[in-house]
């Protein structure tokens, strides 16, 4: 406290408190500018003629009312005018001009309302105020104090009954009694306000957590409000009251705008849109991908960064394509999918490390629709996958929960997320759920000697190069690709070939790879639409606009399919059957060098070890896997010897690459007698 100041408010107290509020006008951007709007005063002017402004900081400056100085301040300030009864300073949140009499001494004090809307007189003047103000401030405000019908009206409470929202926090101000609110946020419900709330006067603070809506601790905070900052309990009720309107509001509003999905919506320049269309306009737009994927580091994998690359790009259907990469840790699963999720928009990408069972049902349908759910690691997806299934399956998911309703009672609540999405997964496991991975197109990543070579050549590689121009060439590769995703449209896909399309019929999980075969063939004229016409017709008088497939893209999805379809009908994990194609080659080697028959040959996991170089957790995995299988069998040696196994396999089916039986030849499909009741929808 500074005893010179207060001595002055006893000794005069209307001058004291002008020069007080005097050094309080440039702390206050909205003071100054009423002074120099509507009082048309320099700076410099108001600084001379000690124009001040009340910012409701005086009480901080006085002692409490409980202490016997506190009382004689205070008791001088109500005497002048300055304060009132209930502890309120009389200028507070007003422009104040200092009244002078002949002599030059302030003898009254003026205050000039500078918030149109809050209530009050617009002028009021405490002191004497028969002396004119100095004639250099003309102040072009109504002289009269008392209130127009207009304004009568239009009157709210106070201005200091707004809430300031600051540094995530929230600020209410009632005269020396301020109010700090945490954790408003938080709160996703109509039917809870829990919040921090501190109340604090002068140096006096309580703090709480409680629930605003629950009368029970509104009235325990009160009470104990009172009781530390020696303020009747009326008042502080008041107080409480005032803000939990207040807060309420602004609790709705929130929650009503987090309902609102956020969209972003981005403009390609006209440079951006011509190089874009350049790209999807190339005529060897699928060797360009490859191509520009390579550069951005991903070597090899050429089928699979097509693959995945369409599968992305079949966000844009109907029913997209699914995807799982499977391979072992470390092979290169992540990365493949980074480099394909990398060439996408960013706004159509939703990306997660892991989803628990439920969370999938509680998704803005808008976040997800024709847009890309990826996640990573099959530890990710495993309490997910009931509902990646079903998302998958009908494009959308219900669900059914209890709840409070708005009455407060428990009731039915249903959940409705609406596809469709495309599903990008990674998985290290060999057993994945039968039901999921019969959805998705199964791609395998290349752990041969030879690719790792190869990766470890681009590693060293980078290190040589020029960093920066390496990397800007990657940037610019990426934002060309999702610039071109973004003008790819979701039009309906016509397939006049469809009739004469053949495909493998012998199991049943071929009914839904026959769909992705057919979906993937639909995937390829969509990204070349701007290769092809757009014609229009009419359906249940709607208009649409399609194009049509054409035999190039079969043939590239023979090709496609081939490998990953192929794949995927394999009851053997890729890397199990490249361990089976190692022993068969190992076990013949050795029967020749001994001249003994095959199936004399014995071996143990160091032998294997030692002759294929595969880790011994993967050959574990894997030589496990095979003798499930019944492709090697076990031989116990001695008691707690070592395991001797034996090779069963005999090399069925190791010639040639993965592929799929029973697709045609497009050069065998004849031209359609194309009518618009005969095309294929797929959007």
């Amino acid at each position: 406290m500074n005893d010179d100041f207060l001595n002055a408010i006893l000794d005069n107290p209307i001058k004291a408190i002008a020069e007080f509020y005097a050094g309080c006008l440039n702390e206050n951007d909205r003071a100054k500018a009423y002074v120099n709007d509507e009082l048309h005063l320099t700076n410099e002017q108001a600084t001379e003629q000690q124009i001040g402004f009340a910012d409701r900081t005086l009480g901080k400056q006085i002692p409490q009312r409980r202490i016997k100085r506190g009382r004689e301040v205070r008791d001088a300030l109500v005497a002048a005018g300055l304060y009132k009864a209930n502890g309120r300073e009389t200028m507070r949140g007003r422009v104040t001009v200092p009244v002078v009499n002949d002599e030059g001494n302030i003898i009254g004090l003026r205050g000039y309302k500078i918030d149109a809307h809050a209530s009050g007189e617009d002028v009021i003047t405490v002191g004497q105020s028969e002396p004119a103000i100095s004639p250099a401030t003309q102040v072009p405000v109504a002289t009269t104090e008392e209130p127009t019908t207009k304004q009568t009206k239009d009157t709210k409470t106070d201005d200091s009954d707004e809430l300031i929202i600051e540094d995530n926090q929230i600020i209410f101000i009632r005269d020396d009694r301020r109010y700090r609110i945490r954790g408003l946020e938080k709160n996703k419900s109509t039917l809870t306000l829990k919040v921090n709330l501190m109340a604090s006067r002068d140096d006096l603070v309580h703090m709480d957590t409680l629930d605003l809506v629950k009368a029970r601790s509104r009235t325990s905070f009160i009470k104990a409000t009172a009781t530390e900052l020696y303020t009747d309990a009326d008042i502080i009720k008041k107080d409480i009251g005032t803000l939990l309107l207040k807060l309420e509001a602004l609790q709705s509003d929130r929650i009503a705008a987090l309902k609102q999905p956020a969209r972003t919506e981005v403009k390609l320049s006209d440079d951006e849109q011509r190089e874009a269309l350049a790209l999807l306009r190339s005529p060897n737009l699928l060797e360009r991908i490859v191509a520009d994927m390579d550069a951005c580091g991903i070597v090899g994998e050429s089928t699979n960064k097509l693959a995945g690359y369409l599968a992305a790009t079949s966000r844009k259907l109907a029913k997209p394509l699914a995807i799982v990469i499977q391979s072992s840790s470390s092979a290169g699963k992540t990365s493949l999918m980074d480099a394909v999720l990398s060439m996408m928009p960013i706004e159509d990408v939703n990306r997660f490390s892991g989803m628990t069972g439920q969370s999938l049902f509680y998704l803005d349908s808008d976040s997800i629709r024709h847009k890309i759910l990826a996640i990573a690691e099959d530890e990710g997806i495993r309490q997910a996958s009931y509902a990646l299934k079903l998302l998958q399956s009908e494009g959308e998911l219900r669900h059914a929960t209890v709840g409070r309703g708005e009455d407060g009672r428990s009731q039915t609540q249903e959940h409705h997320v609406e596809g469709p999405t495309q599903i990008f997964l990674t998985t290290t496991a060999l057993d994945i759920d039968e039901e999921l991975i019969n959805r998705c197109l199964v791609l395998t990543v290349d752990e041969s000697r030879n690719q790792t070579d190869a990766i470890q050549n681009i590693q060293r590689n980078a290190r040589a190069a020029v960093l920066s121009q390496s990397s800007e060439l990657k940037r610019s590769l990426r934002k060309l690709h999702q610039n071109a995703q973004r003008l790819i449209r979701p039009l309906t896909i016509v397939n006049p070939y469809a009739p004469q399309l053949t495909f493998a019929n012998n199991k049943t999980r071929l009914r839904r790879d026959h769909e992705k075969y057919l979906t993937l063939i639909d995937t390829i004229a969509l990204l070349h639409q701007h290769q092809r016409e757009v014609k229009h017709s009419t359906l249940n008088e709607r208009q649409v606009e399609y194009i049509e497939v054409t035999k190039n893209d079969i043939a590239v999805a023979n090709g496609i399919a081939g490998l990953v379809l192929g794949r995927s009908l394999d009851e053997l994990a890729p890397q199990t059957r490249n361990l089976l194609g190692l022993l068969n080659g190992y076990v013949g080697e050795t029967a020749k060098a001994n001249s003994v028959p095959r199936d004399a040959v014995r071996f143990t996991r160091r032998d294997i070890r030692e002759a294929t170089s595969i880790g011994n957790s993967q050959l574990g995995i894997h030589l496990n896997r095979l003798v499930d299988l019944e492709y090697v069998h076990v031989h116990r040696g001695r008691k707690g010897g070592r395991y001797i196994y034996e090779l069963l396999y005999s090399g069925e089916g190791r010639e040639g690459q993965p592929f799929m039986m029973g697709l045609i030849d497009p050069g065998k499909l004849t031209e359609p007698a194309l009518t618009t009741k005969t095309f294929r929808a797929s959007r």
